[in-house]
């Protein structure tokens, strides 16, 4: 029965969820039930694109990228995959109606990463846009569950808070970028060393995003928010530490919050939003 083979995919993607970021699985656990699967399946599609060009070094990446592209929307238009992976993330694109053109600026700033490469400004805002915004308006067409007045009332908000979130995650593994993939993605790099003044030009932009992708947090379905709530309070609290750091601290080690500290942040997240102080 394919109901057995779709438990056995979203399984797969919960898995991969699961095995790379605790923080992000986490958050999901705080989102109603019926928003779980759909919101691991996409995370499963976008964490398997990205170890493609991120960590299959020795491997065919470009033709490998190139082959799930074309199985993903395969995938798509026929309803189902060999894949696990992509099979339950099919289900969730049309069952939500999610844009087949968000999957396909998804996947070529995933390309972009196949090539050792500095980013000017057009380059870091067509790479943001693919890697982290439209992957939040994917999130979003699942919460809105057909809404359209409200998805398009809250896109720009789910835009700068995934902005937010890339932003963040540059600064936390700015080493292994540049020294491990040859990456260099903030443009004011390409002329200036990474010293105090540029640390904090690139905060404060972080901050603007956060600032406006907060404000689309409060309109939120009740039933989604407090899972994203838990997002941005983790990624607040990682930028923080961040600003507390001297540049040379974030050339030379991956920035962290413990899990001890992060079960912490959830505690207190959840009590704020008990009390509707979101």
């Amino acid at each position: 029965m394919k109901t057995i083979y779709d438990k056995i995919s979203i399984r797969n993607s919960k898995m991969l969820t699961k095995a790379y970021s605790t923080s992000f699985s986490l958050g999901i656990r705080f989102l109603a039930k019926r928003f779980q699967n759909p919101i691991y399946a996409v995370y499963g599609f976008v964490r398997l694109a990205d170890e493609i060009v991120d960590s299959f070094h020795g491997y065919p990446k470009a033709q490998m990228l190139a082959e799930l592209k074309e199985e993903t929307f395969k995938a798509i238009s026929r309803g189902i995959s060999t894949n696990p992976i992509l099979n339950s993330f099919q289900e969730v694109v049309n069952t939500y109606q999610i844009d087949h053109e968000n999957i396909l600026t998804f996947l070529k700033s995933m390309e972009m990463d196949l090539e050792d490469q500095t980013y000017n400004q057009q380059a870091y805002e067509e790479y943001i846009l693919g890697s982290a915004e439209v992957v939040g308006l994917m999130c979003l067409r699942v919460f809105t569950e057909g809404n359209d007045a409200m998805y398009q009332a809250l896109k720009p908000s789910a835009m700068k808070l995934g902005s937010a979130f890339q932003k963040i995650n540059f600064l936390r593994d700015f080493k292994a970028d540049k020294d491990g993939l040859g990456r260099m993605y903030f443009p004011q790099l390409q002329s200036q060393s990474f010293n105090e003044q540029t640390k904090r030009e690139i905060e404060q932009d972080v901050l603007k995003d956060f600032q406006d992708g907060y404000e689309g947090i409060k309109k939120l379905p009740k039933d989604a928010r407090f899972g994203v709530y838990v997002a941005y309070i983790y990624y607040s609290r990682l930028l923080n530490k961040i600003v507390t750091l001297p540049p040379q601290a974030i050339l030379e080690e991956r920035v962290r919050i413990s899990d001890k500290q992060k079960y912490a942040l959830f505690f207190g997240s959840y009590l704020r939003h008990s009390f509707n102080l979101l």
